[in-house]
């Protein structure tokens, strides 16, 4: 994260959004999937609680600042699109490919379930009939 980056957005999004003391967010919600993160980067299979909520603040910061800062970008061209995430996470992270190639791994294996999903329904009815042709050859 650039810390530099992030305060200056936090100054001009003041005026646009709520301020943090106008709403309240639920904590906890990402604990269980922030420790099994932790985990897999090399912490304590059962981390601290103070350290896991320091994670959730900083990753919840992290992304209500990269969302701010898209919709900056989109709001630009009328629309808010994957691509301003990913020119803001490429500034962030210069191994944008990773994540690139996580999200089209993604979609391949949603058409993959899909097409799996219409092939076994395909192969159930072909199935079914083939029974009821033997139950009506044997009577």
């Amino acid at each position: 994260m650039n810390p530099s980056a992030g305060s200056s957005s936090k100054q001009k999004a003041g005026a646009s959004q709520p301020s943090e003391t106008s709403y309240k967010r639920k904590r906890g919600v990402f604990q269980k999937e922030l420790q099994h993160m932790m985990y897999g980067f090399g912490d304590d299979p059962n981390p601290l609680p103070e350290s896991v909520a320091l994670m959730e603040d900083i990753v919840v910061e992290y992304i209500t600042d990269l969302v701010h800062k898209a919709q900056d970008i989109g709001s630009k061209r009328g629309k808010l699109s994957v691509e301003d995430f990913l020119y803001l996470i490429r500034k962030d992270f210069p191994k944008l490919n990773r994540c690139t190639e996580l999200l089209s791994m993604n979609e391949e294996l949603k058409q993959a379930r899909k097409a799996f999903e219409t092939d076994e329904e395909k192969l159930r009815k072909a199935f079914e009939a083939d029974e009821d042709n033997k139950l009506a050859s044997t009577e």
